[in-house]
């Protein structure tokens, strides 16, 4: 799997800003999934999972990674080519692609949710009572931030490449005392503040 896809078509696009098709894709993101299994999981018929799966699959964002008999049928599993995917710059005027964009946004945030149900027990003690934030086991913070677009595009590709240095300290064979850490990012530019704050406070 790549880490990420180049979009290039509108139809790649389109593909993308249905709702229950960017959850398809997300999920497949995870681990390779047969037909069956994806119809089990979201309690939808074969027929209609297939729809969408080749839907997918002829926009080359799944593909088929492996093939299986078991009792007789042959089942193909399905995984998403990328980890991540963005469009090229030819198709950011359409209108379209800020729908898809809103779309595969939602889609994440629940995929964070189940991440957190799914975490152990242990990840979300937090007992040393700390406030520097290098003894926090864990991170969950939600910030409002003025700046200008110039400065916000500087401290992204920072972060980004904090990001980085943080995967190649275990890349291409984690140890085995490493840890698995999950993290997910938004950052979008928003009309009203969510927390009101008092005249000069900062």
């Amino acid at each position: 799997m790549k880490d990420i896809k180049l979009l290039t078509t509108h139809k790649q696009l389109k593909a993308l800003a249905d709702p229950f098709r960017s959850e398809l894709l997300l999920r497949l993101m995870e681990k390779p999934k047969t037909g069956q299994q994806l119809s089990e999981l979201f309690n939808l018929s074969r027929a209609r999972i297939h729809y969408h799966l080749k839907e997918l699959e002829k926009n080359e964002l799944i593909a088929i990674v492996h093939k299986e008999e078991k009792n007789g049928i042959m089942q193909k599993f399905y995984q998403a080519v990328a980890g991540g995917f963005v469009p090229d710059q030819s198709l950011l005027p359409y209108s379209d692609m800020t729908e898809t964009v809103r779309v595969m946004m939602i889609s994440m945030l629940d995929q964070s949710k189940r991440r957190i149900l799914a975490a152990p027990e242990d990840s979300l003690k937090e007992e040393s009572g700390s406030k520097d934030p290098a003894e926090w086991k864990y991170r969950s913070s939600a910030y409002e931030i003025h700046a200008k677009e110039e400065d916000f595009l500087v401290w992204q590709q920072k972060f980004s490449d904090l990001m980085e240095e943080l995967a190649a300290l275990q890349r291409p064979d984690p140890s085995p005392d490493a840890k698995l850490y999950y993290f997910h990012m938004l950052g979008l530019q928003v009309e009203e503040p969510l927390i009101q704050k008092k005249k000069g406070e900062s």
